[in-house]
């Protein structure tokens, strides 16, 4: 097992999670209905601070090859996200997944998680690509864009750290454990907040 390999295994496992939070009708949950570009630009901001929230708080208390990553990832996404934020932005509630990410407390399913939470914002920011796209405004639709490679290069970071913490089957198992929690937490909450708006999940391509 590696990095690379787990990723793909959790892909695999999660195939139709991810056709459904890689849609358009994840956008909508994401913004409350409020299909704009502040609505957008709000949703962006408030997943890279929650992230940033717990990275900070993982970084002080690992000692090992994951900490200093989970410094620079932190700063890395409060910086973005403070780039995101529309005029007038007032944070929320922190997205149901990163309550389940917080909830690791080892270090391979600390990065595990991690992955899982990049899986699935790979998903929602290619949607973000797309709104901006289909909005007619190439300057943020290029912006949102920058964001997506970035996510996927922190993405690499993580299934490249992978193969640095987890020593043994035991390691690979928890990683794997919370990967996939994180990504359940996610369709959980896509489902819920849909179903919450007179919406039915299972007709969601």
């Amino acid at each position: 097992m590696n990095g690379d390999d787990l990723a793909d295994r959790v892909r695999d496992d999660h195939e139709t999670a991810f056709s459904r939070l890689g849609s358009s009708k994840a956008l909508y949950a994401l913004t409350g209905g409020e299909m704009e570009a502040a609505s957008v630009r709000a949703a962006a901001a408030a997943d890279h601070h929650a992230v940033a929230d717990v990275l900070d708080d993982w970084a002080m208390a690992e000692h090992g090859d994951a900490a200093p990553v989970f410094a620079d990832l932190a700063e890395e996404t409060r910086d973005r996200a403070e780039s995101l934020e529309p005029d007038g932005y007032e944070p929320g509630d922190d997205p149901d997944l990163y309550d389940r990410l917080a909830f690791e407390d080892g270090t391979p399913g600390r990065v595990g998680g991690l992955l899982g939470r990049y899986l699935v914002v790979s998903e929602y920011v290619g949607q973000m690509v797309g709104f901006f796209v289909g909005d007619a405004d190439p300057k943020a639709a290029d912006e949102f864009r920058t964001l997506r490679s970035a996510v996927e290069d922190e993405r690499d970071r993580i299934i490249d750290l992978l193969d640095d913490v987890c020593e043994s089957d035991d390691d690979w198992d928890a990683a794997g454990e919370a990967a996939d929690a994180v990504v359940e937490a996610a369709y959980d909450d896509y489902v819920e907040t849909l179903e919450s708006m007179g919406v039915k999940p299972k007709n969601v391509c």
